[in-house]
């Protein structure tokens, strides 16, 4: 319980829920357990009446005791059919408190982890697969609303009516209910050590279904590959193979769960012959009546189906444990991006990194060394580089989605730990390299960091990043859906949309990551002088592997293996005759070719 510990904080919350659940489990165990007494009155009055009944054999009173008779058992019937009807009513009344509860607290649990998922810095996605993080929210929630619905309620149920039934049974008769409670301690025994199983059988299951749903999402966002590869069947291979495994798991589980019932209905079958045994011989003695020992079998086999549930609860309690102790290791994450000032003031754009050097966390990989740049406000600087020298690291730090191992990172002269990472993101314009689009509209994809701006902004935006003729060409337009991550469109068509969104919130600080890769040549000139008239009066970051996207910089910073080599204007570097020039004169002869 150690684990589930954490949903008190919901059961606070929804007390009246719990609190009217609570009263109303107590009352339809009332009119539960009141019948029993209505049937022992009936069966004694039966048994004291028929040897009156009988001596008075044709007398005329005869007749009279029989219809007195005949009312008083059909009161009880009426009595006892008063308690089922009271009862039923007041079932549905625990399940429209506890359940509803459960639903609620399903609803607040699903919105706090993901809210909390939103929270947590880049650093966190790349120690944790997609699918692990579905399978935590969704599959992972369901089994704790298991715990906080139906087997709190079945639980409940079972200790309200377990302490009312052995009230009435003691009151009745010590002997006989201790006879009837014997094998129960052993029922708890028996129960300790199946549940033991459970709980590491229900964990094997839970990480097994992790695998399982990283596997499928996997598969479906690469499909092109695995068609293109044709590599169906190897998929479909690897799926059964993890299906089988999960199938196997829950089989092993399914095993141990079966053994409850049978215990149960044996134990409680128990009962029953000590109850007849024992009672018997309390009845010969004149301790009890036969409508005592009735009473008893009926309050031993009220008990039978709690007692049954036992079993699923504990499981479901189980397994709700495994579940939100998976949750708990994620909700403990602590998301160390946060601000020290919380400054919001406006942004000019000016940026300063001051011996800078960046380990990522997950790799260990050394991305950045002694890194040190000053861009003012305004300026158009261009950071090119051959693969894995750094640039893309540039654009993270700068939006904050790490922060630096070593020295620090200026806005306007304010350390960027000062600012509000909100606010400050919101300065900014970002184009990374791996584009990412929603699987809704173009108009919504284009205006998704400012959802308030006008559809006259929207189609400036697209205009300057050379998408609107392409746009208007599609059926629908700016209607149009995108499918899964854009699929739709073409790569490059994908970039300039996604450049669309970076400049449409009309940013003080915009970052091109490479976002142009995936365009020719013309292309990527018609962009970059649609681009032109954006970037001036504001900070911009070329980021790119491409010496043709740096033409409109102000300034050219070359890296390699994570350290400035050279940096300066088109013509002084050309003058260098160093690494950017051999870079450009490839590329040139690329291009030619």
């Amino acid at each position: 319980m150690k684990a589930l510990a954490y949903l008190n904080k919901y059961f606070i919350k929804y007390k009246w829920y719990l609190i009217l659940g609570t009263v109303f489990t107590i009352i339809s165990n009332l009119f539960g357990i009141i019948p029993a007494q209505l049937v022992r009155y009936a069966l004694d009055l039966v048994r004291e009446t028929l040897d009156i009944y009988y001596l008075f054999d044709g007398a005329a009173i005869q007749s009279r005791m029989y219809d007195v008779f005949q009312n008083a058992i059909l009161l009880y019937g009426l009595l006892i059919l008063l308690m089922a009807l009271l009862k039923g009513i007041f079932l549905f009344l625990v399940r429209q408190t506890i359940i509803v509860m459960s639903r609620h607290i399903e609803y607040d649990l699903k919105n706090d982890i993901y809210e909390h998922y939103q929270s947590l810095p880049m650093s966190f996605y790349r120690r944790h697969n997609t699918g692990d993080l579905m399978a935590r929210i969704s599959e992972d929630v369901s089994k704790v609303r298991m715990y906080v619905g139906p087997s709190l309620m079945y639980g409940m149920n079972l200790i309200v009516l377990f302490i009312l039934v052995i009230t009435y049974m003691l009151t009745v008769s010590t002997k006989l209910t201790f006879y009837v409670l014997l094998p129960l301690p052993l029922l708890s025994v028996s129960i300790y050590i199946v549940n033991s199983i459970i709980i590491k059988r229900s964990e094997e299951i839970q990480r097994q279904l992790s695998n399982l749903s990283t596997y499928v999402q996997e598969a479906f966002s690469g499909i092109r590959v695995i068609k293109a590869f044709v590599q169906e069947k190897h998929s479909i291979q690897n799926f059964r193979k993890e299906t089988k495994d999960f199938k196997d798991k829950s089989l092993r589980l399914n095993m141990v769960d079966a053994l409850f019932y049978p215990l149960v209905l044996l134990l409680v079958g128990l009962s029953n012959v000590l109850v007849v045994y024992v009672g018997g011989q309390e009845i010969i003695n004149g301790n009890l009546t036969p409508g005592n020992i009735t009473e008893f079998i009926l309050y031993v086999n009220m008990l039978t189906w709690p007692v049954m549930a036992l079993g699923w609860t504990t499981s479901q309690i189980q397994r709700a444990a495994a579940s939100q102790a998976r949750i708990n290791e994620f909700m403990e994450e602590k998301n160390h991006l946060v601000s020290e000032k919380n400054l919001r003031t406006p942004v000019q754009g000016a940026i300063s990194f001051q011996n800078v050097g960046f380990i990522y966390p997950d790799s260990g990989i050394r991305a950045l060394h002694d890194f040190n740049l000053d861009i003012a406000a305004g300026e158009t600087v261009a950071i090119l580089g051959t693969t894995g020298s750094g640039k893309s690291t540039l654009a993270t730090l700068v939006t904050r989605l790490y922060d630096p191992t070593e020295g620090a990172i200026l806005i306007d002269g304010q350390p960027i730990k000062d600012y509000d990472v909100q606010y400050l993101r919101q300065q900014m314009g970002y184009v990374p390299q791996d584009v990412f689009l929603f699987s809704d509209t173009i108009t919504n994809n284009v205006r998704f960091g400012s959802p308030d701006i006008s559809t006259d902004k929207i189609e400036q935006a697209v205009k300057d990043a050379d998408l609107y003729q392409n746009i208007v060409d599609l059926p629908k337009g700016f209607d149009t859906r995108l499918g899964e991550r854009g699929i739709t469109l073409s790569g490059g068509q994908k970039q300039r949309l996604s450049i669309a969104r970076a400049i449409a919130r009309d940013p003080k600080i915009l970052i091109l990551d490479d976002c142009l890769s995936a365009v020719d040549t013309n292309t990527e000139n018609i962009i970059l002088n649609n681009l032109k008239r954006i970037m001036d009066h504001r900070t911009s970051l070329i980021i790119s592997h491409r010496v043709s996207s740096a033409k409109l910089a102000d300034r050219i910073i070359v890296l390699d293996d994570g350290k400035i080599v050279e940096q300066g204007t088109h013509t002084e570097l050309m003058e260098k005759n160093g690494v950017y020039r051999e870079l450009y004169e490839k590329q040139l002869q690329t291009e030619e070719v």
